[in-house]
């Protein structure tokens, strides 16, 4: 029966009506089928359950498993499971596949893609050849139905991730193991849920199984080639945020149809398809910010009410054989993880702790085995018991997985010989961006969000100076350019102050700003020549901006979208090691890369790439990078043959007077537009006479006494000025 008006709830309070009136009248009315009802209670469930369940110390995942269960037909039945939530929830299973794809880190799985590959392979298949056998010979299911379970067993979610970072060990070699295993595993536990999908089918002929490896090498050969060219396409032609968002949205489900057609499962397509487009989509930019908003806001909860509607809570009271195949699953699948942790940690000497780490890492069994149970459900192969074990199944080891992870991550933090030190600890980091209405704003702002240290948590600061005697309409433009770029940084959950002022000179303006707030740097576009600014490259505003402020300043020329630059290329004067913000635009720069997934190419000197690359190699294990040595005054002219108009060029240079300055460098601007005309550009002027906070102490004494040289060469005159004040001061109080 459909609720058809409010007043219904009137005639439930009417005071004539007893009792077993009242509940006469709410049994004729459930289960609930009027659409609107339906899609209301269910967005009550998603806004209230997790506040609840978070309380209980519930995965989040599993709590929405549970509400489904406490409302549908097998609980307190307030909701018919339509077709609404058949549609929804078969997005919501290819959405967490394809996050799945989308949010694994690729750089951590190339750094170590042979550990990894180890990895991978043990914890597929220890799980998966404990969980066919325990399957097939004690629960007596047949080969079908036991290698699809045993395929559970294997797969696994990262779903205690958020503990590691946390802790600031997300680059430690045993997470970067399992980052890396999860891509093999699960690819292998979804490849045997194709191939038993199509036997149970009947498709037993060879002549199938030759055209489906034809189809399956055509559509991996589709996705690996066409959509990264594809996309990157779309990404430099249309910068719209809907439009780019629809775009993924189509590419993921094309990605699913391929599938279906090459005889797949469509969330393998969709697992494929995030892995090919991680690097377009940056973590922390505003469109991963989008695509995981939608998804955990209204797609993936649906999915998960629907799965929880289905399982039946009475067969837990009826009989024990569910409690049975629980138990099953629970010590067989934990015991499979177990083996195949252990055994790379005594293979690659890893310490117990990260061996620890490695298994609870791998424990949880949460997005692949929801995929799996419901794909063999609907094929007729698991029935109700084992779909109602697998939510205990995913309830306990998630439970493991998030004790395990949250003891291994604490021993290793503990142990300073296995956790990574903390970089940067005085890098009081503020991040100013001047812009003004006709720049790339979204470029600016990205640069900025890429840049950030998201430990640190701190705002960015939007800055539009005009001049004082600048129309309404200029001044209005400006403001909107500041709302746009705030904006941009709110959908990536990044915080921007925005400030409006008005100065007789910009450069003055820019300057007093940047004081008043404490900034630690400013990155603002690069200036474009104009008719009357004396042909200056820089730009007047650039140039005040550098002889006002030893503050780091970075200009950024963008001629596509960032997250479409395929690799980086960063060119360093030689001495530039000496220099007090040698470590802040090198953090810096390794951030932007690992966001990007680029590789760095140095072409720096062999001094200062062995300065460079000791720090990467601590501090950012996960970044590819390479070096050339450079010799001579004409460098810039000597790799303008490889770097493309796909790729970045990060120059370093240095201010006059500077120990890496050189006169050769009044020669940059000239070779810029000779050689690198159409080419995306960065040009970073570094610190000077700044504190020296950040340098770690794995350099020795003598570079960092160098580099705190540069301090009394600035402060001696301050000084000699303080003392003869306190001199007169002592004076006057004398004489009074």
């Amino acid at each position: 029966m459909e609720i058809e008006s409010f007043p219904f709830f009137l005639i439930l309070l009417h005071p004539n009506h007893d009792f077993e009136r009242r509940m006469a009248l709410m049994t004729s009315i459930f289960p609930i089928t009027d659409p609107t009802w339906i899609f209301f209670l269910v967005l009550c469930v998603i806004l209230f359950a997790p506040i609840l369940l978070n309380r209980l110390h519930i995965p989040h995942i599993v709590g929405m498993l549970l509400a489904g269960v406490l409302i549908g037909p097998h609980g307190l039945d307030l909701l018919q499971r339509d077709s609404s939530f058949e549609i929804f929830g078969n997005v919501g299973l290819l959405y967490i596949m394809f996050l799945a794809g989308v949010e694994i880190d690729l750089a951590d799985f190339n750094k170590n893609k042979h550990k990894s590959l180890a990895f991978g392979l043990t914890t597929f298949l220890f799980p998966f050849g404990l969980g066919g056998l325990l399957c097939h010979y004690f629960l007596h299911m047949d080969w079908a139905g036991s290698l699809l379970v045993a395929s559970m067993f294997s797969s696994h979610t990262l779903v205690s991730y958020a503990i590691v970072s946390r802790y600031g060990l997300s680059h430690n070699r045993s997470v970067n193991m399992a980052v890396g295993g999860t891509i093999i595993t699960d690819t292998l536990s979804l490849i045997v849920l194709a191939v038993i999908s199509q036997l149970v089918h009947g498709h037993n002929e060879p002549e199938f199984w030759v055209m489906m490896a034809v189809g399956v090498i055509l559509f991996i050969t589709g996705i690996i080639y066409l959509f990264p060219r594809v996309a990157r396409y779309f990404f430099r032609t249309f910068n719209d945020p809907v439009q780019q968002f629809i775009f993924v949205m189509a590419m993921l489900f094309l990605a699913a149809i391929g599938a279906h057609i090459a005889g797949l499962e469509g969330i393998l397509g969709a697992f494929f398809a995030g892995i090919v487009l991680n690097r377009l989509i940056p973590a922390g930019s505003p469109l991963m910010g989008r695509i995981e908003f939608v998804g955990n806001a209204i797609f993936i909860p649906y999915f998960l009410i629907g799965v929880g509607m289905l399982i039946d809570v009475s067969v837990f009271i009826k009989g024990i054989n569910t409690i049975i195949v629980a138990l099953v699953m629970v010590i067989g699948g934990t015991l499979g993880k177990y083996l195949a942790a252990w055994i790379p940690q005594k293979m690659f000497g890893l310490h117990k702790d990260e061996g620890m780490m490695l298994f609870g890492l791998s424990e949880a069994h949460a997005a692949g085995t929801l995929a799996v149970v419901m794909v063999g459900y609907e094929l007729g192969l698991f029935n109700e018991t084992i779909l109602n074990a697998t939510l205990v199944f995913i309830l306990v080891t998630c439970i493991i997985s998030s004790l395990a992870v949250e003891k291994a991550s604490r021993q290793l933090v503990l142990n300073d010989d296995l956790s990574l030190p903390h970089t940067n600890k005085g890098d009081d980091e503020k991040i100013m961006i001047p812009m003004v209405a006709n720049q790339n704003v979204e470029n600016l702002v990205q640069v900025a969000m890429m840049m950030r240290n998201p430990k640190l948590n701190r705002g960015l600061i939007g800055l539009n100076v005009v001049y004082d005697n600048s129309s309404q309409k200029q001044i209005e433009e400006g403001r909107k350019c500041l709302q746009r770029a705030e904006k941009i940084a709110h959908s990536a959950d990044v915080r921007m102050q925005t400030q409006s002022r008005l100065a007789t000179n910009l450069s003055n303006g820019i300057l007093h700003a940047l004081r008043e707030n404490d900034a630690s740097e400013l990155i603002l576009g690069m200036h474009k020549r104009e008719t009357g600014d004396g042909g200056s490259f820089f730009g007047p505003v650039t140039l005040g901006l550098l002889a006002g402020t030893s503050r780091q300043i970075i200009l950024v020329r963008p001629t596509m979208p960032m997250n479409t630059l395929r690799r980086i290329h960063v060119w360093v004067p030689a001495k530039a090691e000496f220099e007090a913000g040698f470590y802040r635009w090198l953090d810096r720069l390794a951030r932007m890369a690992g966001i990007l997934g680029c590789r760095i190419v140095f072409y720096a000197h062999a001094r200062t790439w062995a300065v460079i690359s000791r720090y990467l190699t601590e501090y950012h294990s996960n970044l590819r990078i390479s070096n050339e040595q450079t010799q001579g005054n004409k460098d810039l002219a000597k790799i303008a043959d490889q770097v493309n108009d796909d790729h970045l060029l990060i120059i370093v240079c240095a201010r006059k007077d500077s120990v890496s300055y050189r006169p050769s460098f009044e020669h940059i601007p000239e070779q810029v537009e000779q050689y690198f005309p159409s080419v995306s550009l960065m040009m970073i002027f570094p610190d000077q006479y700044a504190e020296d906070k950040q340098a770690p102490s794995l350099f020795d004494a003598r570079t960092t006494s160098v580099r705190k040289g540069y301090e009394p060469q600035r402060g001696w005159i301050s000084e000699l000025l303080t003392c003869f004040q306190q001199f007169r001061n002592k004076k006057e109080k004398n004489k009074r």
